[in-house]
């Protein structure tokens, strides 16, 4: 009887590395740009995308509103082409093409590209894992004269009531990962990642409560080239207060 359920176990195992191999074998696909930049004097704007797999798949693409912004639901905009199919190793370039109305001409607009990999038809014992990336599509109409590379710096931070506070008074969208607030080398906040909309203004609980004195924070901003910027802002009292870039250091 060991014997048997021992041959079963191996059976088993060989079956879920044959199908791990499988799916290898069609790898995915990856995109040359992890954001797009879509300036509104830019007829469109596009990207290239990669199927690093052996096999022939389809490549759907197309964009959905952000539900961090006040972009529509239906974005006016055409991808092209929505459905291509790629032969193993192949490239294809994806066009986003804007109808010239439906959004914000005030201020920064985002939504979500996404492009995702439809195997085909597949053996009986292969197994098929559907990839789907999504990147952020930035808007921007005309007329803005704010520089977005400073979008991050501008920032205005305070501390009230046991809270952190941070307003964002420009047009632009700020992408900040890696937040954290410390006093006295004792952690405050924690947080992964937040995307801090046009005129938004967000608050973080302090924990524990804060007593009066200056608190350290410090985050990681992504710019229009998806390169990481670090900053730091010694934030006191009710008094608005700007980051400042820092060094970088490794973790």
């Amino acid at each position: 009887m060991f014997s048997t359920l021992l041959r079963g176990a191996a059976a088993w195992i060989c079956s879920g590395l044959a199908m791990g191999l499988a799916a290898q074998a069609h790898a995915g696909i990856v995109l040359n740009t992890t954001r797009l930049i879509y300036p509104a004097s830019s007829k469109e704007v596009s990207l290239i995308v990669h199927n690093t797999g052996t096999s022939d798949i389809l490549a759907q693409s197309w964009l959905e509103g952000s539900p961090d912004s006040a972009s529509p639901d239906t974005p006016p905009f055409a991808v092209t082409p929505p459905l291509a199919r790629m032969a193993g190793d192949a490239r294809q370039l994806i066009r986003v093409m804007y109808s010239g109305e439906g959004l914000a001409t005030d201020r920064e607009s985002v939504l979500w590209l996404n492009v995702q990999e439809i195997p085909q038809s597949a053996s009986e014992n292969e197994l098929q894992i559907a990839i789907r990336q999504r990147i952020k599509v930035f808007y921007r109409p005309q007329g803005l004269t704010e520089d977005p590379l400073k979008a991050a710096q501008a920032l205005q931070w305070r501390v009230s009531g046991g809270s952190i506070e941070v307003s964002n008074p420009g047009p632009f969208h700020v992408s900040m990962i890696k937040l954290d607030a410390r006093k006295n080398g004792r952690v405050l906040l924690q947080e992964a990642s937040r995307m801090l909309g046009p005129r938004q203004r967000v608050q973080w609980p302090l924990s524990p409560a804060t007593s009066s004195g200056p608190v350290e924070l410090s985050f990681i901003s992504i710019n229009d080239f998806g390169a990481q910027e670090p900053y730091h802002v010694r934030v006191s009292g009710e008094q608005m207060t700007q980051a400042s870039k820092a060094e970088p250091h490794p973790d």
